[in-house]
C-alpha cells in the first residue's frame, strides 16, 4: 500500500502526536532525530557536492540567500554565519533587501543560495528561477530528489527532514549550515582578518557580557 502523504502540519499532526502520551512521544522524536542525524553525517562526509558548493560561495563576487516561511529561518543562519568571515552577504528579506531589488542587477559573477522545503513557496521558486535565467549561479538546498528547484539548480543539497513530529526536522539542514559556513570560512581570504576586526570591533561596542 502506497503510503500517506502528509503535507501539512496539522495532517502530520492528526497521524503522529495527537493523543500520544509524552513519554511516548518524547523517545519516538529522539529515537527518529538520532537515526536521521547518523545518516545525515555519514550522507554529508561522503557527498562532494559540499566542497563544489563551498567553493562557488568564496569565488562569487556577491552572495545571496533566500528563503520563505520556516525556511527564511535557515536562510537567516547561513547568511549571519557566512557573513562572519566573508564580505557582500545579503539575504534577500522581502522588505530592505527585495527580489525586485536583486533580480533588476544579477551578474554572471553572483550565487543564490535558496532553501525550499517542504511545502514548497512559490516566491522562492520564482525568484531562484529568474535568478537563475538572469545568469547567476543557483545552489538548491531541498528536501526532496524531485522538489520543484532540483532540475534547474547548478548545484543540489537534498537533505532528510523525516520526523516523528508535526513539524519537518531541523536536524540535517542546521548540519548542513554548519558544513558549509566552516568550508567556505576556512577557504576563503581574509576570513581570520574579518573575523579578528569583529572581535576588536565587538568590544569596542560593548556588544557582549564580560565572561
Amino acid at each position: 500500500m502506497k503510503p500517506v502523504d502528509l503535507n501539512s502540519p496539522h495532517e502530520r499532526y492528526d497521524a503522529r502526536v495527537q493523543r500520544r502520551s509524552a513519554l511516548v512521544l518524547k523517545r519516538r522524536v529522539i529515537e527518529q532525530e538520532r537515526e536521521q542525524l547518523s545518516h545525515a553525517l555519514d550522507w554529508a562526509r561522503d557527498d562532494p557536492a559540499f566542497e563544489r558548493i563551498a567553493g562557488s560561495i568564496v569565488a562569487a563576487r556577491r552572495r545571496f540567500v533566500l528563503g520563505a516561511a520556516k525556511s527564511f529561518t535557515f536562510a537567516s543562519l547561513l547568511a549571519m554565519d557566512l557573513s562572519a568571515g566573508l564580505a557582500n552577504v545579503t539575504l534577500i528579506d522581502g522588505t530592505i533587501v527585495r527580489p525586485l531589488d536583486v533580480l533588476s542587477d544579477v551578474r554572471a559573477s553572483d550565487v543564490l543560495v535558496a532553501f525550499s522545503l517542504a511545502r514548497y513557496r512559490k516566491y522562492t521558486i520564482d525568484m531562484a528561477e529568474l535568478f537563475k535565467k538572469a545568469g547567476g549561479t543557483l545552489v538548491v538546498i531541498t528536501d526532496a530528489p524531485d522538489a520543484p528547484l532540483v532540475a534547474i539548480a547548478d548545484e543540489c543539497l537534498v537533505v532528510d527532514t523525516a520526523s516523528a513530529s508535526f513539524a519537518n526536522s531541523p536536524t540535517s539542514v542546521a548540519l548542513v549550515i554548519h558544513i558549509l559556513t566552516t568550508l567556505t570560512t576556512a577557504s576563503a581570504k581574509g576570513a581570520g582578518r574579518r573575523l579578528l576586526e569583529r572581535d576588536r570591533l565587538g568590544d569596542q561596542l560593548g556588544l557582549y557580557v564580560d565572561e
